[in-house]
């Protein structure tokens, strides 16, 4: 199979060159390989490394460097998909790092009969301070990030969406481009039209690619309010392709806003309930987080991040309904 590895990145010129030498290692035949390589009009060094990986490396079927003009994720994904020759496109992050027998497993899965295919991905950091370790483990905890199977499944199954995904190129050929008028939703959008033509998205645990977590917290929570916004307005363009842990921290915020109204109206009982439970949780999840791991200061603030993450998300989907019946969305 000739396989076709997207990369769309803005701005990357810290990571690209990591996981431009990941895909340089890879196991699997580079005579099969075709590399796509979209900038998004960075204004740093992106476009740059790029080119350089392309003069050096000839031993790939082919290798790509594209422009991306919209600049945005979906339209990039978009460019890929009309330059691509291979039978197989596999879309990876640019933030993110894949293990040399990547590509190759995903084949394999797909040879076997699949039509998408994809596995674990776990978070990383780029550099083992106390802090930096302490917002991973915020981030990996379900309570701080996610229930979705492509964190911690350990069995192989079928699943609403994948991270990281490879895909025959008949999936795409049915199913059609990315939908460009989403922001951060754009995966779970086209996964949820590529299951309704009928395709299954097969998770395999034994494929794994790892993903560079925000490096700094201001970082972390203007993400989480970015996901947050967009899920409220993807309610407009694909309702069923979100879940209701989706809209958790939205209830989240919503129970905040109501409870601190009844308490000013001396009605304080079912604020005081739900700090209780919610501090509770938190703790024992913070303990949980950390149980097996070095010690260090920063980890007694896990529950006041976890608080952080929920709000910044919750507030950005309620911005997002708040702001959903006047997106022009054109169906």
């Amino acid at each position: 199979m000739l396989v076709s590895v997207c990369v769309v990145a803005y701005n990357e010129e810290k990571v690209i060159g990591n996981l431009l030498n990941d895909i340089k290692n890879q196991d699997y035949p580079h005579d099969k390989i075709e590399i796509l390589l979209i900038d998004s009009m960075s204004s740093d060094k992106t476009k740059q490394i790029m080119n350089e990986f392309k003069k050096k490396e000839m031993e790939f079927q082919n290798i790509q460097v594209l422009l991306n003009p919209k600049k945005k994720l979906a339209p990039g994904w978009n460019v890929a998909l009309k330059n691509y020759n291979g039978d197989v496109i596999i879309r990876i992050d640019a933030h993110a790092s894949i293990p040399k027998d990547f590509i190759r497993k995903n084949v394999e899965v797909l040879e076997s009969g699949e039509f998408v295919s994809g596995g674990i991905r776990p978070n990383i950091i780029d550099e083992n301070t106390p802090w930096k370790e302490t917002l991973l483990l915020a981030e990996q905890s379900m309570f701080g990030s996610s229930i979705a199977p492509y964190r911690k499944g350990k069995k192989k199954t079928y699943v609403k969406s994948l991270f990281h995904g490879a895909y025959r190129r008949e999936v795409f050929e049915r199913v059609g481009l990315y939908n460009e008028q989403l922001g951060r939703t754009e995966d779970n959008e086209i996964h949820y039209r590529m299951r309704k033509a009928g395709f299954r998205l097969c998770y395999t645990p034994d494929i794994i690619s790892y993903q560079h977590t925000r490096s700094t917290l201001k970082g972390m929570l203007k993400q989480k309010y970015g996901n947050g916004y967009w899920v409220a307005l993807t309610l407009k363009a694909c309702p069923g392709c979100l879940a209701v842990y989706h809209f958790v921290p939205l209830a989240f915020v919503m129970a905040i806003i109501i409870t601190t109204v009844l308490a000013v109206a001396h009605i304080p009982i079912f604020s005081i309930i739900m700090w209780s439970l919610y501090w509770t949780i938190a703790v024992i999840m913070a303990v949980m987080s950390v149980r097996g791991k070095k010690k260090c200061w920063q980890q007694l603030l896990l529950p006041f991040l976890f608080f952080a993450l929920h709000v910044s998300y919750g507030v950005g989907s309620l911005v997002g309904i708040i702001k959903l019946p006047f997106w022009k969305y054109k169906k």
